[in-house]
């Protein structure tokens, strides 16, 4: 049974939106979020101007760039009451960079993908820009979506590696075969490890943070340059993120059944 034309036009629409929230620091063009969504350009800029018709996206005037609009601020503000763990977040994430020097960051799963949403800087003065707020990656690839992964059931794995393609993106590094493995020491770990599989030289490891029903559903980060990421400095930054993801994932129990009392 074929899907709706308002299901197919609802996820053009949340597909351009995902795609503007990735870039929406510096704004995107509209050939930017055509390429992004594989959608065509003229389809891409209808849906833009129907958003921001209703406030969910703006235009500058000057650049022609778009950036989501008021109405999604306000709409995420009262949703942030039942789903925002960010301020719960926060303190993990500040404690990883004063403790290690690197950059710190939290990210959620949404769908198949881990989004960033929350990045504090170390004081080591080299960072890595692979991550920032608002980026976002297909599972098994970046740290924190390789973590997620590795938690998920066996079924659910060999599932979503079936049916996703991430060699074309991401190169041959991220086959199937080449995934397994990683999951594999991941779950020997009990955290990630990116050796630099995204832009050479930018390392990253992650811990999984664990929601009530005990699923990987958020990720603690911890980035930066290769020689700061040795084999033998490994087991430290992994025992830190261990420690705060454990943690994190006590509190967002507790927070999660005291909502529910």
């Amino acid at each position: 049974m074929s899907a709706s034309p308002n299901a197919h036009l609802i996820g053009r629409v949340g597909s351009v939106l995902r795609a503007l929230s990735a870039a929406n620091e510096a704004g995107a063009a509209t050939s930017d979020l055509a390429r992004a969504t594989d959608l065509p350009r003229p389809t891409v800029h209808r849906l833009l101007s129907s958003l921001a018709d209703e406030g969910f996206v703006d235009r500058d005037r000057r650049t022609g760039r778009w950036f989501l609009g008021p109405e999604l601020y306000l709409l995420g503000q009262t949703a942030g009451t039942r789903y925002d763990v960010t301020h719960h977040a926060r303190a993990s994430v500040h404690r990883l960079a004063a403790k290690t020097g690197e950059s710190a960051f939290f990210s959620a799963l949404r769908g198949e993908e881990t989004v960033c949403l929350l990045r504090e800087d170390g004081d080591f003065p080299i960072r890595s820009f692979v991550l920032y707020e608002g980026a976002r990656f297909p599972l098994g690839v970046v740290s924190a979506g390789l973590v997620i992964l590795a938690f998920l059931d066996d079924a659910e794995i060999d599932a979503y590696l079936e049916r996703t393609d991430l060699i074309s993106r991401w190169g041959q590094t991220h086959a199937p075969e080449e995934v397994h493995a990683r999951i594999a020491r991941t779950r020997r770990d009990g955290y990630s490890v990116n050796p630099g599989l995204v832009v050479e030289g930018s390392w990253g490891m992650a811990a999984a943070v664990f929601d009530r029903a005990g699923q990987p559903a958020w990720a603690l980060t911890l980035t930066g340059i290769e020689p700061r990421f040795r084999p033998e400095r490994q087991p430290e930054l992994g025992a830190l993120l261990l420690h705060e993801a454990h943690a994190l994932s006590r509190t967002l129990e507790t927070s999660a059944r005291k909502a529910h009392l």
